[in-house]
């Protein structure tokens, strides 16, 4: 059974889209900011083997799962593993910018290979802890209409489409967990949740900073980096403290990712690209 707390008219749609494969990316592509386009760099070099993960972790509890929920989680299947594809192509591009990302893509397969070793339903822990991440800095993208300010269209429509999917399946990982869980009490129900999304934090953040230092260091701007990468997620334009409300919700009794149904900004954003391409 579904949770009933995933909107009953809720539509999963895979949207294979292609973005900027017909020129070449900027090396500070964030609108000429090297500490924005480090850190959203550091963040894209996750997604190809990290949204592989989550697919394996949300598939192997798949058995026994209502028929909608299954239909979830094939939509979810597809939407992620698009999401892979066009970040392994946005990736390439940051490497043909000048970049070596090497010692990123060594960090992420050093967690990975832990990560395997653990339980399956803690590594579903894991993945709805990121996929809260995930949707929570999704909607506050999806909110910011200057958040792309002076970025080229074809970068910019490329992190939207992926926020507005990212929003559209938020429930999923969790429903899954709910579905896989279902035979536990509350209380170690949240208690695992709650540990993992701890630790998780504080490894995301660890080392997408570190990934985004390295990126400048590369860039000849390495003093002061690690100062700035944490000014800019805290300070301005703060995208840790913008969504700090939202990720402490993740710890309330009764928490559901669709607690707060924030539908109407994937219709905002898909009603604006349209218009754009039109």
């Amino acid at each position: 059974m579904v949770n009933p707390k995933t909107p009953a008219d809720l539509t999963i749609t895979p949207r294979d889209r292609r973005f900027g494969r017909d020129g070449a990316q900027q090396r500070w592509w964030m609108a000429g900011d090297p500490v924005a386009t480090a850190f959203h760099n550091a963040l894209s070099i996750t997604f190809p083997k990290g949204e592989a993960f989550f697919i394996e972790s949300v598939k192997a509890f798949r058995d026994g799962a209502s028929p909608r929920l299954a239909a979830e989680i094939k939509a979810f299947t597809l939407q992620e593993v698009m999401h892979s594809r066009e970040h392994v192509a946005f990736n390439k591009r940051v490497v043909e910018a000048g970049y070596d990302l090497a010692p990123l893509e060594k960090a992420v397969d050093e967690v990975l290979a832990v990560i395997r070793e653990r339980p399956a339903v803690v590594n579903l822990a894991a993945t709805m802890a990121l996929e809260h991440y995930t949707a929570i800095l999704a909607s506050m993208i999806l909110k910011s209409p200057d958040y792309f300010a002076g970025v080229d269209a074809e970068q910019a429509d490329m992190w939207r489409w992926h926020a507005i999917e990212e929003l559209e399946h938020k429930g999923v990982a969790y429903d899954t967990w709910l579905h896989a869980t279902r035979d536990w009490s509350k209380w170690r129900r949240w208690r695992l949740k709650s540990l993992m999304m701890v630790l998780v934090t504080l490894n995301f953040w660890k080392k997408r900073v570190d990934g985004a230092v390295e990126l400048l260091r590369q860039d000849g701007l390495e003093k002061g980096a690690r100062r700035k990468v944490w000014w800019y997620l805290i300070g301005k334009p703060g995208l840790l403290r913008r969504i700090a409300p939202s990720l402490a919700a993740y710890f309330l009794p009764g928490f559901h990712p669709w607690n707060h149904d924030d539908r109407h900004l994937i219709g905002r954003a898909e009603s604006a690209y349209k218009m754009a391409a039109a």
